[in-house]
């Protein structure tokens, strides 16, 4: 059932710092040689331009060893004194004395992918086998304190902060939300749908497992910056698929109200994170049916055995040069197989739901690498892809290249491979940027004789799937029963 309304939220009055810390420590001793230590202590280490461990956790951090790199020592500074605070106060302090971190832990800007994370870096996670690491607060991992959050910046991460505080000693003029919240901190950006997805589907997964709980609120941040909204419909309507039509995103805009405090928050910092593979396909299998249900999809009896190729072709970035020579390749090499359906279509056109219908009546998806394949898990299962590449990303993309063979396979999909073009504009001589930023977008040709022969193996394979796939399976899948918990 869904929370009670923000009405019952507690608003405790107190004086309010706008400052990112709120303690009102008596120890002024303390605090003035703490900080005179400290300030020795690195410029001692900054003149003579060596490397240290400031920290009492493995990470390793570089001293800067210029001028330029005093605000990111003023930062670690303040991080460490916060840290040793928090570290000396015992239990019997005053109430309200509760310190704020930055959210954005600059120390850890090199390794914020791997290793320790630069979001809330103070807090380790908790990590349950096949299940994506995470925060809960409060539990007995977090010594049963709430978690605290302050600021509204959506430009820089180190303005907002955190901090985690006992129920009963809630900081100066807090603001209790009741219920649950959901905390999401991503790398990348919300309104590319691969990346938006990655970084939400872990509260799918979390609410699933524990027994529907729906959340309150939600609370995003990227690299520790507030956002405000989801730009991209797509991303928004398939968590209300699965949390309801209403998703309710804090604003944070007036930070001098004071920190809001959680009753209950989850919080993911790492996407899918070490989510195993079994877990990932439930996972997806959810998100297909809630989606689905969403949409009223439904599939008609004929079409058990027919083989649905489907072409999505872009329009700009990544788009092929001649999209007719690229439909008739596909249109002739379908009709030589018997039962086969050609669909082309355009992603950029089409609603949340129109999407969902066309992959809900797709076998084969064939498309250029893009963020429209995250569509793929709306298939059914075992249903093929096939991909197509610019000249640049073979040799230049990295990892990047392979995103869409991890989301076929953690959703049950057939990845069949991909056609890099091998030809393509070179990288200007006196370019500013990095080659395959200038290659990345450029639009495809195409290789008659590949492109048929490829289009032929992926046919014949569906084909015989199909033909020897139990037709109970095949009812099975049209039914949309949604489990939860």
């Amino acid at each position: 059932m869904m929370p009670s309304p923000s009405s019952h939220d507690h608003v405790l009055r107190r004086s309010f710092s706008k400052q990112r810390s709120f303690p009102r420590s008596c120890n002024h001793s303390y605090r003035f040689y703490i900080n005179l230590l400290i300030t020795l202590f690195c410029v001692f280490l900054t003149l003579l331009q060596i490397q240290t461990v400031i920290r009492t956790s493995t990470a390793p951090f570089t001293f800067p060893s210029s001028y330029s790199a005093w605000p990111l020592l003023a930062h670690h500074v303040h991080n460490l004194i916060g840290e040793l605070e928090l570290s000396q106060r015992s239990t019997d302090e005053p109430r309200g004395n509760v310190t704020f971190l930055p959210l954005k832990d600059l120390r850890f800007a090199e390794t914020a992918m791997v290793g320790n994370t630069w979001f809330m870096s103070s807090v380790n996670d908790t990590k349950e086998k096949g299940e994506a690491e995470y925060l809960y607060f409060p539990s007995k991992e977090m010594d049963g304190k709430l978690l605290c959050l302050g600021g509204g910046s959506a430009s820089n991460g180190t303005m907002n902060s955190y901090a985690l505080a006992p129920a009963e000693a809630l900081p100066p003029n807090a603001k209790l939300l009741s219920g649950l919240t959901f905390v999401s901190d991503t790398y990348y950006s919300y309104d590319n749908i691969f990346h938006g997805i990655s970084a939400l589907a872990p509260f799918v997964a979390w609410h699933e497992r524990k027994a529907c709980v729906m959340p309150a609120r939600w609370v995003l941040y990227q690299q520790g910056e507030i956002r405000r909204n989801l730009k991209i419909p797509w991303i928004r309507t398939l968590m209300e698929a699965t949390f309801g039509p209403s998703m309710e995103i804090e604003q944070f805009r007036k930070s001098d109200e004071g920190p809001s405090c959680f009753e209950q928050a989850v919080v993911f910092r790492h996407n899918q994170g070490t989510m195993g593979r079994e877990r990932k396909e439930k996972l997806y299998d959810l998100l297909r049916c809630n989606a689905r249900a969403y949409c009223n999809i439904t599939r008609e009896e004929d079409d058990l055995k027919a083989i649905r190729l489907t072409l999505l072709l872009r329009v700009g970035a990544r788009s092929f040069k001649d999209d007719d020579a690229v439909i008739h390749i596909f249109r002739r090499e379908c009709r030589k197989v018997e039962g086969c359906r050609l669909k082309v279509a355009h992603p950029n056109n089409l609603t949340f739901c129109d999407q969902v219908k066309l992959m809900s009546g797709t076998d084969i998806l064939a498309t250029p690498h893009g963020a429209q394949l995250t569509n793929m898990f709306f298939m059914d299962k075992n249903s093929s892809v096939m991909e197509f590449f610019p000249k640049g990303w073979l040799e230049l993309a990295g990892v990047g290249q392979y995103v869409y063979r991890w989301l076929a396979d953690w959703s049950g999909m057939r990845h069949q491979g991909a056609w890099n073009d091998p030809h393509g504009e070179p990288c200007p001589p006196g370019l500013t940027t990095s080659c395959f930023s200038f290659l990345k977008n450029q639009q495809l040709g195409h290789d008659e004789a590949f492109f048929s022969n490829w289009t032929a193996r992926v046919l014949g394979e569906t084909r015989r799937y199909k033909l020897q796939k139990p037709s109970t399976e095949a009812a099975q899948e049209r039914e949309v029963h949604c489990k939860c918990g």
